[in-house]
């Protein structure tokens, strides 16, 4: 991934960050030659340069389509363009149904894949207290309903929280009335997350925006660890199994890790079934996409 994190994203200088990107995405691409080119959207700028070059070069063009690409406002303005570089691309990966649907609506090819195997083969200590300890996978962003998980650990004083995230994109009043049982990880190594995520008895992702997918969780299954997710369709279809589904409130997530501890061996075996069931599906969905890409490229006017 190319990414100049220094200059941010401030109006001001988010362009020079998107063009020196676009540059040595070009110079990349130009070195290495590939057949084929995955490029993550947003921003739109990034798929625009690689399609250039898949286009005087003979390479699959292949979209990485996260859900902010669709119904985040910044890129709602530019969907004409996601649309027009989706029929360019040999397929736009999407990860449910949903957003496949609406791809294909604008004449593109679309392919599902709801999440990839993940293992973490070096892990770093990262010591849990005695008890029942909880990872929560977050960002601080707009999305996750982190004042009601810090009112709900307050009234879960036998539960341990493990918040991971940059605490500088905390809001100053949660943070003035963090609860005692929660804890502020801060940025951890890739060892030390997957030790947090492989070693608590369950891992909580929330989000308040529906057909979004939550990598934590996903990360976690495949770590044979039980989730907490919010109570989205999408997220009961992909987690249909080793997970507990919660409203995004006080009440519904003290409910939920209640429900959860009170029957975790069950939750223990169940997400273990399902981590099997996200492999097989994975590997045809691998063949797919390597067949969709062994066909000749496409080439527009």
């Amino acid at each position: 991934m190319i990414y100049w994190e220094s200059l941010g994203s401030h109006p001001l200088t988010v362009w020079l960050k998107y063009l020196g990107q676009a540059v040595r995405t070009w110079r990349t691409l130009a070195a290495d030659r590939p057949s084929a080119a995955f490029v993550m959207t947003p921003p739109v700028v990034a798929p625009l340069v690689a399609w250039a070059f898949c286009a005087t070069h003979r390479c699959h063009l292949v979209l990485d389509a996260h859900t902010a690409a669709f119904l985040h406002p910044r890129w709602r303005h530019l969907q004409w363009l996601q649309f027009w570089l989706s029929r360019r691309a040999v397929t736009t990966i999407v990860h449910n149904e949903h957003l496949k649907a609406l791809v294909e609506r604008h004449g593109a090819h679309a392919t599902v894949v709801s999440d990839i195997p993940v293992r973490f083969e070096h892990l770093e200590p990262y010591p849990l207290p005695d008890g029942i300890n909880i990872a929560v996978v977050s960002s601080f962003n707009p999305d996750e309903p982190i004042g009601d998980i810090f009112a709900a650990a307050r009234a879960l004083p036998d539960v341990q929280f493990h918040v991971t995230g940059n605490p500088k994109a905390l809001d100053a009043t949660h943070r003035a009335s963090l609860p005692s049982n929660v804890r502020l990880t801060g940025f951890l190594s890739t060892g030390t997350y997957g030790s947090l995520i492989t070693k608590a008895d369950a891992v909580m992702a929330l989000t308040t925006r529906d057909h979004t997918m939550l990598r934590g969780a996903w990360e976690a299954v495949y770590q044979g660890t039980p989730v907490v997710v919010s109570n989205w369709g999408i997220l009961r279809e992909s987690f249909d199994a080793g997970a507990v589904h919660v409203d995004n409130s006080v009440q519904g997530i003290v409910e939920g890790i209640n429900r959860l501890r009170a029957a975790l061996p069950r939750y223990r075996a169940e997400v273990l079934q399902l981590r099997e069931r996200k492999e097989r599906r994975w590997a045809d969905v691998r063949e797919a996409l390597r067949a969709r890409i062994g066909a000749e490229p496409k080439t527009h006017p």
